[in-house]
């Protein structure tokens, strides 16, 4: 993408195939990528990943236009798809690889974070605290590319995700 108006943005919050899916179908999301970031390996797999010994998370980036979606809708999508108050689980998919993690690209993106969490925290939507980590955006290694778009290419999967709430 050339144009300078695009940002990228990386969350992790489980099993990416869902995700993924529910990123891609957002207004303003100009492409989605799924990976692996957070750990300590370079260029892992997904055998790797599914070690829970690697560190990384299984997540998603991606590149959005500002003028089309903003940071704070792409965070609301973040929060009402998966349970940021379970530690490195969602489902039944369980590890490390499963938390919950915002990877900020810039500054901004930090303090929307942060005051997001925040917010969310006194709202008292979730009866647990929120474990959701938010941390400098790391390396991203692209995922195999069967991973990629998974449930568009299969027409639906078996990964756990929350309905999106409106």
């Amino acid at each position: 993408m050339n144009n300078k108006n695009i940002q990228l943005a990386t969350f992790a919050a489980g099993c990416f195939w869902g995700i993924e899916e529910a990123f891609r179908k957002t207004k303003g999301v100009k492409s989605t990528m799924v990976g692996y970031t957070g750990g300590r390996l370079e260029n892992p797999t997904y055998e790797d990943v599914c070690t829970d010994k690697t560190g990384h998370a299984e997540a998603v980036q991606i590149q959005f236009d500002p003028s089309e979606v903003s940071y704070e809708k792409l965070l609301d999508v973040f929060w009402s798809i998966h349970d940021p108050t379970t530690m490195n689980r969602q489902g039944p998919d369980v590890g490390s690889q499963y938390r919950s993690m915002i990877s900020f690209h810039i500054s901004e993106q930090e303090e929307i974070a942060r005051k997001s969490k925040e917010a969310l925290e006194r709202s008292g939507r979730f009866k647990n605290k929120i474990v959701t980590e938010i941390l400098p955006a790391l390396i991203f290694y692209k995922a195999e590319e069967y991973h990629q778009q998974y449930y568009m290419k299969r027409d639906g999967g078996s990964c756990y995700v929350r309905p999106m709430s409106e």
